[in-house]
């Protein structure tokens, strides 16, 4: 039975831009804000903190995120403590996130276990997810650093994979043998036929107390930095400092700075129909489709037209009518409308870049 664990903290990684999203992504209502999957109107964040319950409540949230999204990451969450929102002053990539937050949880309980997981991902089984995060919570409070790895689906090249070792004993964890960058379509063949390679989601799980020893060995200047802030927020200076600091601070993943170095990580097999949200086909695949294959805006028509994704965002929640064509995502704003065939909905980022190098920023 689940149960709620008093010593863990989750940490909610919920900076990332979401360019694949456009029109409805924009700079400051970017992919974690918004309600990508199904048919809720729940801000994938939002979703992200209701999930964790009861394993960890809101007051044992920190969510990590920009200056610029502090206000509507407050509001996207309102039950996570207003301290406990931490804003950058520039994007670091992970491993400065993941430390500085670390070292933000050790001050508030030095023994804590540490969930970090990305704020834009989709569950559909939340009783299995919750029950796989129990396991990994056991696995890190042992003292290994613990991953969950996803039991893949299909070959798939667009993420990285984690080569699983021997059972652990004590539960269901297992060795990591080694993480392995995303492959070509013949290596992820390979991968999902033997059977010894699960989809890296990006979510970890540690004691507050291993991280700092494994970022103080493999990215001695990030400790440095994360060392420095952490003496300013125990002396009540830390906003300045992270201003002062935290751009100086390597940009440099967790997997790569720590976790493909680090010896005797532990990973916990999931099924729990999992999502990253990766592009509006994912958007497709996990919305309410009508008979036709039609994932549909409400009072939106579609005739002779089938497998198409259409979403009105804008206030005048215009009516929009396919006729005769199959495959496409429409997507409709105040100031834009996006039309492109499902099967190039990842070079939406070239709509993005083509409006930066028009300098029409305030599309972005």
């Amino acid at each position: 039975m689940l149960r709620a664990m008093p010593k863990v903290y989750a940490v909610i990684m919920a900076g990332g831009a979401g360019t694949r999203f456009w029109p409805a992504s924009r700079a400051l209502r970017p992919k974690q804000l918004l309600p990508l999957a199904g048919g809720s109107e729940e801000p994938l964040l939002a979703a992200t903190v209701r999930r964790l319950a009861p394993l960890v409540s809101e007051d044992r949230v920190i969510v990590v995120t920009g200056e610029h999204l502090a206000e509507a990451t407050a509001q996207a969450v309102p039950g996570v403590p207003r301290a406990q929102i931490l804003c950058e002053p520039a994007p670091r990539n992970t491993a400065p996130c993941i430390a500085w937050a670390s070292a933000t949880v050790a001050r508030l309980d030095p023994e804590a276990v540490v969930v970090v997981l990305p704020s834009d991902h989709f569950i559909g089984d939340e009783p299995a997810f919750r029950r796989v995060l129990e396991q990994a919570i056991a696995s890190a409070a042992s003292g290994r650093v613990t991953t969950v790895g996803i039991v893949p689906t299909r070959p798939e090249t667009g993420y990285g994979y984690i080569e699983v070792g021997e059972p652990l004993e004590g539960g269901p964890a297992k060795s990591v043998v080694r993480f392995v960058e995303k492959p070509d379509r013949a290596r992820a063949e390979t991968f999902v036929s033997g059977g010894r390679h699960l989809w890296n989601a990006g979510m970890f799980f540690f004691r507050a107390s291993d991280m700092a020893s494994l970022v103080g060995e493999h990215l001695p200047e990030l400790a440095r930095g994360v060392a420095r802030i952490d003496e300013a927020a125990r002396a009540g200076n830390e906003t300045a400092v992270v201003k002062e600091v935290f751009p100086t601070l390597p940009s440099i993943s967790i997997d790569h700075g720590v976790m493909e170095k680090a010896k005797g990580l532990a990973v916990v097999p999931g099924e729990f129909g999992w999502n990253d949200v990766g592009s509006w086909q994912s958007a497709w695949e996990l919305g309410e489709q009508d008979a036709a294959g039609n994932a549909l805006a409400k009072g939106a028509l579609a005739i002779d037209a089938k497998n198409n994704l259409v979403r009105t965002l804008g206030a005048g929640q215009k009516t929009v009518a396919l006729v005769g064509v199959d495959d496409l995502v429409v997507v409709e704003t105040d100031d834009a409308i996006l039309v492109i065939p499902r099967e190039r909905a990842q070079d939406v980022r070239l709509v993005v870049d083509a409006l930066k190098a028009a300098g029409r920023t305030s599309l972005l």
